[in-house]
């Protein structure tokens, strides 16, 4: 038993409904889904840690948004359309109201992406919410990392920097006006998966992958696995920080957060120049800001520029579970 509520009582009040998509939802062993003709299914999946992941205090509503989220933003990066996914839950206790709070965050994203639960798991144990997203995309025509070519550009989509900030200010590592940090807070408990974005990009972008770990460790995924390099223009990169710009920090600060921040469940992808035009229309179609920060190269190195187009000397790493403290 979980707290006062038996586990499939817990279920059945927080975490089931009827499916809208599926063929048949939680209730079963199995969900059933039906692909249809010519897609091919994209799964993904994300887990997130108290401690690691989120802060204690965290709005559950927020966390359970988040949870979702970070798993969305995968599918916007193969540019597929969301359809179901699976939650698998473990909660130190019973607390029926962040129970509701959570679900309630998450159901509210889940409907924005016409995306329905269909299964999971619950269990006893430390705070951990592991969620497998599934979407579809048709044939030959997901966005993958291995596609980038020298000549293209490269764009970053929304606002980089905003949520490591926060975490930073958390940390006593940084302080901020108290206005600053609760937007910048709010881009780290509540972030914008760009699935309008990813589907607009099919066809157009050579390549895409969502940046969860920092810009330039997510963008070498997209450099290793194409074969090219890339020369970021930096002072591009720091006009995409919202919060930050209000911050009063130093520009090295600034520069480390948004090209080594992580958590920020944006798009980095790379285009050709001929699509600059068609991107434009993509951005304003899916309500989605982007901004052409770089060019790829032939030369697989990854270069970062100055305003003067100057070579920047500079020793960023992006986050890594084993090695970030």
């Amino acid at each position: 038993m979980l707290g006062f509520m038996g586990e499939f009582d817990l279920i059945e009040t927080y975490f089931k409904r009827p499916p809208r998509h599926a063929v048949l939802g939680v209730g079963d062993d199995c969900a059933l889904l039906a692909v249809k003709s010519g897609q091919q299914l994209a799964i993904s999946s994300d887990m997130l840690v108290e401690g690691r992941h989120f802060l204690p205090t965290v709005n559950p509503a927020y966390l359970g948004h988040k949870a979702l989220a970070v798993n969305l933003s995968d599918l916007a990066a193969c540019g597929a359309q969301p359809k179901a996914f699976l939650l698998s839950l473990a909660l130190p206790q019973v607390v029926p109201q962040w129970l509701s709070e959570f679900s309630k965050g998450m159901w509210a994203l889940a409907d924005a992406h016409h995306c329905d639960l269909i299964g999971g798991d619950t269990t006893r144990g430390p705070l951990n919410i592991c969620i497998t997203v599934l979407g579809e995309v048709p044939q030959a025509m997901a966005l993958l990392r291995g596609g980038a070519k020298a000549g293209d550009d490269i764009y970053v989509s929304g606002h980089l920097g905003d949520a490591r900030l926060a975490l930073e200010v958390f940390r006593g590592t940084l302080s901020v006006p108290q206005a600053v940090f609760e937007a910048a807070r709010l881009r780290m408990d509540k972030p914008t998966p760009r699935v309008e974005l990813g589907l607009a990009l099919r066809g157009l972008a050579h390549s895409a992958v969502d940046v969860s770990d920092g810009l330039l460790g997510d963008l070498q995924h997209i450099l290793k696995a194409s074969g090219v390099g890339a020369e970021i223009d930096t002072q591009q990169v720091l006009s995409t920080m919202a919060c930050g710009q209000r911050s009063g920090l130093k520009p090295e600060d600034l520069l480390r957060l948004t090209l080594a921040g992580g958590d920020d469940y944006e798009l980095v992808f790379t285009a050709p120049e001929n699509q600059r035009q068609a991107i434009a229309s993509a951005s304003t179609s899916s309500a989605t800001p982007v901004t052409r920060i770089g060019k790829i190269t032939a030369h697989p190195h990854l270069s970062l520029l100055d305003n003067n187009g100057q070579s920047l000397p500079h020793s960023f790493e992006s986050f890594d579970h084993f090695k970030t403290p």
